[in-house]
């Protein structure tokens, strides 16, 4: 028998929630239109600690002008049929007034130099917006933990960076990215694809996949066997497709072994998409 989250849309209403809460507590944190993938972050929460909080909020400084903030799919309801169905304790929903009481905030984490390459050259000022959220959200939930997918590989290594560097007493914790069956990885943004948008958006997993397949020939065969899968995809407009360090996020070179980050970002439609694999380049892979 599955019991109702209790829904939580003030930080008063969530004080209150939290203290009800005995034992570890866990969050992910997600913007809505939940997923799979969501409820894959949900359930690896929940082998780690006591409770569940999910927290939903569409946070518009991470949106810059001209981005999908207005369009983004808002599907509340199912939401928390999903936050039921998986055993979620508290489901933290703030409007933007409640988690910036005072406007736009004067004062933001800067993601820094991490923040400006692959995702952040495209999207000025995008992690700043992230990281300032999700620092206001771990004063607010206090969790013990906090799950993140891979599939945002570069906001999950800036929220590390940023526990580690400014002191936040949680663990932050990576779940792999979850796919459809024939390799596409989930992601809220994938209910803007057409039927043929979808089919032009696969070309992003079979890239990383042939990529993968040559980690025992070296960093330059990696990168090509993936590009070669892109270029014969005329109507994914790639931005980047790069082979980097996971903590740096610098191109590896040639003779570099060891763990890599395989990562590529295109316009399928009007649809920007983002995937990554994880990869061990050289013999011991």
């Amino acid at each position: 028998m599955t019991t109702q989250p209790v829904v939580a849309h003030s930080r008063e209403d969530l004080l209150h929630a939290r203290k009800s809460l005995k034992g570890t507590i866990a969050t992910v944190m997600t913007m809505g239109a939940l997923h799979e993938g969501h409820a894959e972050l949900i359930r690896t929460a929940k082998k780690s600690a006591d409770h569940v909080v999910v927290t939903i909020f569409l946070n518009p400084l991470q949106f810059a002008v001209g981005e999908d903030l207005s369009r983004y799919p808002q599907t509340f309801d199912d939401d928390l049929l999903i936050c039921e169905r998986e055993g979620v304790s508290v489901v933290f929903a703030p409007t933007p007034d409640v988690v910036y009481p005072n406007g736009d905030p004067g004062v933001r984490v800067s993601a820094g130099k991490l923040g400006e390459v692959l995702e952040g050259a495209s999207r000025a000022g995008h992690f700043d917006g992230v990281l300032t959220v999700v620092a206001k959200l771990l004063h607010l939930v206090q969790p013990d933990f906090a799950f993140y997918g891979q599939k945002d590989a570069q906001q999950l290594l800036l929220i590390r960076r940023m526990a580690r560097d400014l002191d936040f007493p949680v663990e932050v914790i990576a779940v792999p990215t979850v796919r459809e069956a024939d390799g596409l990885a989930l992601s809220s943004r994938n209910t803007y694809l057409s039927p043929s948008d979808r089919e032009v958006a696969l070309s992003l997993s079979r890239a990383l996949q042939a990529g993968a397949e040559q980690v025992m020939n070296g960093p330059a065969a990696v990168r090509r066997a993936a590009r070669d899968v892109l270029v014969k995809e005329p109507l994914a407009l790639v931005d980047y497709l790069v082979l980097v360090h996971p903590e740096t996020l610098e191109q590896v070179p040639e003779w570099y072994r060891g763990t890599a980050l395989l990562a590529v970002a295109a316009k399928v439609g009007t649809t920007r998409l983002i995937d990554n694999e994880p990869l061990e380049i050289g013999p011991s892979a």
